[in-house]
């Protein structure tokens, strides 16, 4: 399947999400930065709140694309311990990813939802959307985070995924809904006609403009 860009990504994947439509205890997470565009549509649909959280990749020496893991901005990784062993990585370096890693992800963080208070997710069904999942190991750790803050149920919304992402993930998610689970999978952008960098001001815009319309139910400090 090709999706148009992202937005076009989103507005596909809410035909598959009509049972949450207008209900008060569903909330949106999107995964910045491209898979806030895609939530934003989906929250928008549906008539639910949209809140973030924010990933990082834990990359391999030398290959920083190559993730051996990844965390959200708690700092509690989710790592590849085998692909670890196989590089022969260091414990040391492991651990200085981690650190550098989370202050990236407090700042980014901060920098997308300024002063505004996150969502208060518990007994909350969340719809977690991303553009697409290729290793698995962001959306991962994003569920991880959801669920330690109270979540009642974690539901995983993209347009396209790795086949073999689908196990790990159903596996933590109590719901996995894709669009398209290609046999060769080799990278998300090739599944979409426009696939630009998304800049750090669209995500900021989003949250500003979208965000402040979160009033179905109060906000709460997570």
């Amino acid at each position: 399947m090709l999706f148009k860009d992202r937005r076009d990504a989103g507005r596909k994947l809410v035909a598959r999400l009509q049972e949450y439509k207008g209900e008060k205890d569903v909330v949106v997470i999107g995964l910045p930065r491209g898979g806030v565009i895609t939530a934003s549509e989906v929250a928008k649909e549906l008539g639910v709140p949209l809140d973030i959280v924010v990933p990082r990749k834990i990359g391999a020496p030398g290959h920083e694309e190559f993730a051996i893991g990844a965390l959200c901005e708690e700092g509690d990784a989710i790592l590849d311990q085998n692909m670890i062993d196989y590089l022969d990585i260091s414990e040391r370096y492991v651990n200085a990813k981690i650190a550098e890693e989370k202050k990236e992800a407090q700042r980014r963080l901060k920098l997308y939802r300024g002063d505004r208070e996150p969502l208060d997710l518990k007994e909350k069904a969340v719809i977690m959307v991303d553009d697409g999942i290729a290793t698995g190991h962001t959306m991962r750790a994003a569920i991880a985070s959801t669920k330690r803050k109270g979540a009642k149920k974690v539901i995983v919304a993209v347009p396209v995924t790795a086949k073999d992402s689908l196990y790990t993930i159903s596996e933590e998610a109590d719901k996995i809904i894709y669009l398209d689970a290609p046999m060769f999978f080799d990278a998300i952008g090739r599944f979409y006609q426009v696939f630009d960098q998304t800049e750090d001001e669209e995500v900021i815009e989003i949250m500003k403009n979208q965000c402040s319309q979160n009033v179905p139910y109060p906000r709460g400090r997570l």
